[in-house]
């Protein structure tokens, strides 16, 4: 019989998530395993408890009694002192935990003998992907923190010529180029508003730049790496935080909206927007701060509030945007569990393989046997790596130019004349000892593999679907030749031709098979 895995309703203020959704049920009973609910504990997300029970899940009528029933406990918030008392060492927790933060509670779980999982600490390697929570709540942050600014801006985000006049495109410059940040830039260049984009990862500028957004650039000789392990940004150096500071003072009095993302794990927020900074700023204008919950990147952020500035600027400190769309939310997190608990039961069986040798279990496992087992050893798949600083191509003079030049040219014309002599000795050699009539077909095949060589074997490879029918053509050609020989009275000749149609009429059939399907793809259905 599977273990049992249950939900309990978050007890956090506000919080509207929920760690299990009848979709994520259904997927983790294919496991093995037996769901709980607590009563009501998907309401605020839009999950009523009949549809828990139409997923067949069993919803119980406390926390106390779903933590007694259930082996394996899923939260979204880190667990309250009042919660860890509720497990035993038989029992596994799997919420955010943020354990650097959080030394009182992990060594409560420690005393506890609870297995914890910390949906925070799941290392950031492609396999990973599908578990890294953080990205998944990051990426509906962002989405929401550009939602929460036009709710405050007073104009629309696109320009529009009315009769009634012109209205500019807002502007809009988001700080950090992470999960949130890009999300971020996403929602506001579709919406029409012109989008800054600045990051202390200078690899992050075409990623910005493909987004429709331009990348804010530093006059600053680069003197250290932006990028730290796992892909999160480094902490910038004294003078290069100078330059950024006077990057934003010149951008403050143009930007209608700040979204600022910038924040290093187990760190305090850096502060990037300062006072001055926002009394630049237009009345209207409106200030997004993602890095509340850690101290926030603005001077003036409230963590949890919305406040209005001395010259009508709006500063909004939210550190709930993932639990404002919390239907959304709910979903991703269950996924990410949903694999999380993939990864623990290998068979399939609904019994946990807590497997210390993998990297993703380990480095997300907290505590493990009465032990606490974080910090993580490094894992041994390199996380996500800085792109490495381009070498710096060495600029020519017009004279070291012009001689790499006449020796490119010197080296192509010696091969090409070397070809030629070769090509010319073979067909002279042939030619003395070869019958006439043959020498007129090989002169033909020859000039038929030059031409072919020229045509199609100089093409590159990335075009050879689009040009399908240009090879159809030359297929074509073949097969008209092959049925000029079929009727030879030579049986090697009329076995040579046959094939020779055969060959080309597969490669006429596929190819526009192949050019078909491709035109199709630019038809409307």
């Amino acid at each position: 019989m599977g273990l049992k895995i249950g939900s309990p309703r978050e007890t956090y203020g506000g919080e509207a998530r929920v760690a299990m959704t009848p979709d994520s049920a259904q997927q983790l009973q294919k496991l093995g395993y037996d769901c709980l609910i607590e009563a009501g504990a998907g309401k605020a997300a839009g999950f009523s408890d009949e549809a828990y029970k139409a997923a067949g899940v069993t919803v119980v009528d406390t926390a106390a009694a779903l933590y007694d029933a259930a082996d394996i406990i899923a939260k979204v918030r880190p667990p309250e002192a009042v919660e860890i008392d509720l497990l035993s060492p038989s029992k596994t927790l799997i919420s955010f935990f943020y354990p650097g933060q959080n030394a009182e509670l992990l060594e409560q779980a420690r005393s506890k003998g609870a297995n914890v999982i910390a949906m925070d600490m799941v290392p950031r390697i492609s396999r990973a992907q599908k578990m890294d929570a953080l990205s998944s709540m990051a990426n509906i942050a962002g989405y929401r923190a550009v939602i929460e600014a036009g709710n405050n801006f007073g104009r629309f985000f696109t320009g529009q010529v009315t009769a009634a006049g012109k209205v500019p495109p807002a502007k809009v410059l988001v700080i950090g180029a992470g999960v949130a940040g890009l999300a971020a830039i996403g929602t506001a260049t579709s919406l029409g508003a012109i989008t800054y984009a600045f990051d202390v990862r200078p690899e992050v500028a075409e990623q910005i730049e493909s987004m429709g957004a331009q990348f804010v650039y530093l006059e600053f000789e680069a003197t250290q790496d932006g990028a730290a392990t796992g892909g999160y940004a480094a902490p910038s150096s004294p003078e290069f935080r100078e330059k950024q500071l006077a990057k934003f003072r010149e951008l403050a009095p143009d930007i209608d909206i700040v979204i600022t993302t910038a924040l290093i794990p187990g760190r305090d927020a850096p502060k990037l927007w300062l006072a001055d900074m926002v009394a630049a700023m237009k009345p209207g204008s409106v200030v997004v701060d993602l890095a509340a919950e850690r101290g926030g990147n603005c001077d003036l952020t409230v963590a949890d509030q919305k406040i209005v500035s001395d010259n009508g600027v709006t500063i909004v400190g939210y550190t709930d945007f993932p639990s404002r769309m919390a239907a959304q939310s709910s979903t991703l997190y269950a996924t990410n569990i949903r694999h999380m608990m993939t990864d623990l039961t290998p068979a399939k069986d609904g019994v946990v393989v807590h497997n210390m040798e993998d990297d993703v279990i380990r480095g997300a496992t907290v505590t493990k046997g009465g032990e606490i087992t974080y910090p993580p050893p490094p894992p041994k798949i390199q996380a996500i790596a800085a792109a490495k600083p381009k070498e710096k191509v060495k600029e020519l003079t017009p004279e070291e130019k012009r001689a790499q030049e006449i020796a490119a040219f010197k080296t192509q014309t010696r091969n090409q004349v070397g070809m030629l002599a070769g090509g010319g000795a073979l067909i002279l050699l042939a030619g003395l000892y070869a019958p006439a009539s043959f020498m007129s077909h090989f002169i033909v095949f020859v000039l038929a593999c030059f031409v072919g060589f020229q045509v199609i074997w100089n093409v590159s490879h990335s075009l050879h679907t689009p040009l399908m029918a240009i090879t159809n053509a030359i297929s074509s050609i073949i097969i008209l030749g092959a049925l000029m020989q079929i009727g030879s009275g030579n049986f090697l000749v009329i076995l040579l031709a046959g094939l020779s149609i055969l060959m080309a009429g597969i490669n006429i059939v596929g190819g526009f098979m192949v050019t078909r399907r491709m035109l199709a793809m630019f038809q409307k259905s």
